[in-house]
């Protein structure tokens, strides 16, 4: 069985988060201010004063001469509406899926999520990890060094909690250059415990292509090189679909996309099977959520602000 039969339509009945470019774009903008909306605020702020409602008027002005018609101003808008009522229509075409309608005023609305600041996390996250102990980690254990945990060769690091689709937001530091190749920095992120993500220092260092940082170790290259230099902080902010099984058997392919320090380097791309290596990756039926592992490669690897959200409802 080959991946060439899956799409994101071979298997209608799942609900797979949509992983959009405007949401790509939006992982990788901070403090992106709308100057549009703002001078079209303050338009609508000068066309009132302009524009107002006529005021009471002598028949003659302060001069003593009598002034024309009165200029309409434009007519009066509605009363806005209350806080409460549902906005929308209950007369459009039903949606494909036989559910909502266009517009459907009934439709819930998204709920309110505060973004963090910086990278930080939102307020619909799990927090992995603050700087502030491994709580949420079995294994290891690591060593807390100024706000990080780090590599030291104690085991892989695995969290407490399992989970599936899900947006994972990690900042990773290389150590100082002792070695080359996959002995440089090498540590990596695996998804329900499988599907990896690869961490290496990848600054002028000459190794195969997957297995290059933000490579999915073994199966694909990132389409660039966005690795900064060792002993500077980097980020990886990953959207990631479990794959789906039924009687044992693969439905669909486990998705990710990467943003590397603010590029794109993976978009929606299918992984060909847990991570291998020097073997071709294969898939073997497993539970829909599983625990995020960090792995000890064995290089003094530092990781901080660690969070994720589950995806999918």
């Amino acid at each position: 069985m080959t991946l060439d039969r899956f799409s994101r339509r071979a298997a209608p009945r799942l609900a797979r988060p949509f992983v959009s470019l405007a949401l790509v774009a939006a992982l990788a903008c901070t403090g992106c201010a709308s100057s549009a909306d703002a001078g079209h605020g303050e338009g609508r702020s000068v066309a009132r004063a302009e524009h107002g409602e006529p005021t009471p008027h002598s028949d003659h002005d302060e001069h003593g001469a009598r002034p024309g018609p009165p200029v309409p101003g434009p007519a009066r808008e509605p009363s806005p509406p209350q806080p409460n009522e549902p906005q929308g229509y209950s007369d459009t075409p039903l949606l494909p899926d036989g559910v909502w309608r266009v517009h459907d005023r009934d439709r819930p609305v998204p709920p309110v999520v505060a973004p963090g600041l910086h990278g930080g996390p939102p307020s619909d996250a799990v927090v992995l990890f603050d700087g502030d102990g491994l709580r949420a980690w079995e294994g290891g254990p690591w060593r807390l060094v100024d706000g990080a945990m780090e590599v030291n060769g104690s085991g892989d690091l695995s969290t407490r909690e399992s989970f599936g689709d899900v947006q994972l937001h990690l900042e990773w530091m290389s150590p100082p250059v002792r070695s080359s190749g996959q002995g440089r920095g090498n540590s990596g992120v695996f998804l329900m415990g499988r599907y990896e993500v690869q961490l290496l220092d990848s600054w002028g260092n000459r190794t195969y292509a997957d297995g290059q940082a933000a490579a999915m170790y073994g199966q694909q290259p990132p389409d660039v090189n966005a690795a900064r230099a060792p002993g500077r902080w980097q980020s990886y902010d990953i959207l990631f679909t479990a794959p789906r099984f039924e009687d044992q058997a693969l439905v669909s392919p486990a998705l990710v996309t990467v943003i590397h320090n603010g590029v794109l380097v993976h978009h929606e791309r299918a992984y060909l099977g847990a991570t291998s290596h020097q073997r071709v990756a294969q898939y073997t039926a497993h539970e829909p959520s599983a625990p995020i592992r960090l792995q000890d490669h064995g290089d003094p690897v530092r990781y901080r602000n660690i969070w994720v959200r589950r995806l999918g409802g």
